[in-house]
């Protein structure tokens, strides 16, 4: 029987080491490796492709979606899962749109995810219980699609600390905050932090 080579990206070791875990004592899968960001995934690519890539949206700097759209681009026959704390439609929609093949939400169980992975290489679409019933439900207007950085810095805008005290927490830039917020504002289309508090509150992303 052949073998699904896996790999995995996502910025939190727990979720490469849990997911790990579950999958590398099983007969079908292979596991490949990981990557922790868009920029090392596709440098594994250039060298080696796997079958399949679980693939985390909300990552650091490029999100899970643009990388999904990247990969999908340039190594179509790689299959791509996303993996995602978000249940939310428009995420679910933009992953599908960009490319992959599948949706697991990560609070799923290992029989889930072999389920998935076995349903998308038989070229299959697989969504996981819960984000199958979004997808089923009545569209909600299309929340933004935020990076992992963007939301970390949307959490403290909204924990009231300013452009210096989030550069400082963050060990980032002045200036790059500054762009992040500008950035936060476009995508809500909020004239001002409190519209856009409140929007990113009603939409559950705070």
């Amino acid at each position: 029987m052949m073998k699904t080579r896996v790999f995995i990206v996502d910025d939190h070791f727990m979720v490469i080491e849990g997911i790990k875990s579950l999958l590398q004592n099983e007969a079908e899968i292979e596991w490949t490796g990981h990557a922790t960001n868009a920029e090392s995934c596709m440098a594994f690519l250039k060298r080696e492709q796997p079958d399949l890539i679980l693939m985390d949206i909300s990552l650091p700097e490029k999100s899970g979606i643009e990388l999904c759209k990247e990969v999908h681009s340039k190594y179509p026959a790689i299959r791509i899962i996303g993996l995602s704390t978000f249940n939310q439609r428009s995420y679910i929609e933009k992953m599908m749109e960009n490319g992959a093949s599948g949706y697991l939400l990560k609070n799923v169980g290992k029989e889930e995810i072999l389920k998935g992975i076995e349903t998308v290489m038989q070229h299959k679409k697989y969504f996981s219980h819960e984000a199958a019933l979004t997808i089923r439900s009545n569209p909600n207007k299309e929340l933004p699609i935020l990076t992992r950085r963007e939301k970390e810095v949307l959490e403290l805008i909204a924990a009231g600390l300013t452009n210096q005290e989030i550069a400082d927490k963050l060990f980032i830039s002045y200036t790059t905050v500054d762009t992040h917020r500008k950035n936060l504002l476009q995508k809500f289309e909020a004239k001002n932090v409190a519209v856009l508090i409140n929007l990113a509150t009603k939409n559950g992303l705070l």
